[in-house]
């Protein structure tokens, strides 16, 4: 298993404009929550306890990034599980306006990810990598962390990688990147 810091460094590659990282901080949650909803028309009764998809999916990926890094973990857990309930009740309404919830949100939120990455100019992570979906949540969450001074010496390491990898490619460095770096 590749460690938080290769995962970042990886996704940071990708992400360093400031303009992509915003519409990241809108999109990735609503893209998230989104598929929240038709997991959570997937439900069960397991000793009297409703467990919907959406429950079991977003429990996995939780307890992976609790395995990756357990502050950056528990951030996430907080987040996710605002999410669920929020999804959850979503799920429950008729078909065609939780149909239409789940809809919306997901196409915009791609929208804002795409509209995020021409400023970029790079294709998403997830073209190369579509394992990078499931780091963007907790890359957002570490990104949180760094503006408030949590994590410097991960914060150092994965944009030091992330340049590295960038170079290696041969995309440039753009004003968005010095903002961000």
């Amino acid at each position: 298993m590749k460690t938080l810091e290769d995962q970042m460094s990886i996704y940071a590659a990708y992400h360093q404009d400031a303009r992509n990282k915003a519409t990241h901080f809108v999109g990735v949650p609503m893209i998230a929550f989104s598929l929240m909803i038709p997991m959570g028309w997937l439900r069960a009764e397991l000793g009297g306890v409703t467990v919907s998809a959406a429950l079991v999916v977003t429990s996995i990926l939780l307890l992976y990034y609790l395995i990756l890094d357990v502050p950056l973990g528990l951030a996430s857990c907080a987040v996710f599980a605002l999410m669920l309930w929020g999804a959850d009740a979503l799920s429950q309404l008729p078909l065609v306006a939780s149909g239409a919830w789940f809809l919306a949100l997901f196409v915009v939120g791609w929208a804002l990810q795409l509209w995020g990455h021409v400023y970029e100019g790079r294709k998403p992570a997830l073209v190369d990598n579509l394992f990078q979906v499931f780091v963007a949540p907790i890359f957002l969450a570490a990104e949180v962390f760094f503006a408030l001074g949590y994590k410097p010496g991960l914060h150092e390491a994965v944009q030091r990688r992330a340049m590295q990898m960038r170079a290696d490619a041969g995309v440039g460095v753009s004003r968005g990147d010095l903002k961000s770096a």
